[in-house]
């Protein structure tokens, strides 16, 4: 039996089609709540993975999208961003995305979060993101990304 799309994901394909990307989202049987699982569940490099990160950038929520093979250097970001990039809480990821750990997806917040994308994303022809509920992936490219989230491209080292 077909099973039907997660309600996050499928406000989050709801998202993507009126921005007009495709908005197909792929449910997958094994765990892709992290970087390292999306990446062996499709069979990609890690690197075209792009987590969807919520940190506080003088307490106000930011949403940056990183390249599964990178981590972000708070100090160096931060002032990239001229001000002060903390990690935000698990409630604060929540309350910011109404999606779970895991499963946050580039678009369909509550708010439009202020987005930015890893340039070392650009690289990489296809990337695959979190589509809203855990195990849930959608397929995209970076300017593509750009554009669907209205983010502005930085270097996280």
């Amino acid at each position: 039996m077909r099973k039907l799309l997660h309600p996050n994901a499928s406000h989050v394909a709801d998202i993507l089609i009126s921005r007009g990307h495709h908005g197909v989202i792929v449910t997958r049987e094994e765990e892709t709540r992290t970087a390292a699982q999306a990446a062996t569940a499709l069979g990609i490099d890690v690197g075209a993975i792009a987590k969807s990160l919520v940190f506080l950038l003088d307490d106000d929520p930011i949403l940056i999208l990183v390249s599964g093979a990178h981590n972000v250097n708070l100090k160096n970001t931060g002032e990239r961003l001229e001000g002060e990039l903390t990690r935000a809480s698990a409630d604060v990821v929540k309350h910011a995305t109404g999606q779970p750990i895991g499963g946050v997806a580039p678009v369909g917040h509550p708010t439009n979060l202020p987005t930015y994308l890893d340039n070392a994303l650009a690289k990489f022809p296809e990337l695959w993101a979190a589509g809203g509920h855990p195990n849930t992936l959608f397929r995209s490219s970076f300017a593509e990304l750009l554009r669907v989230t209205a983010g502005l491209a930085i270097d996280v080292d």
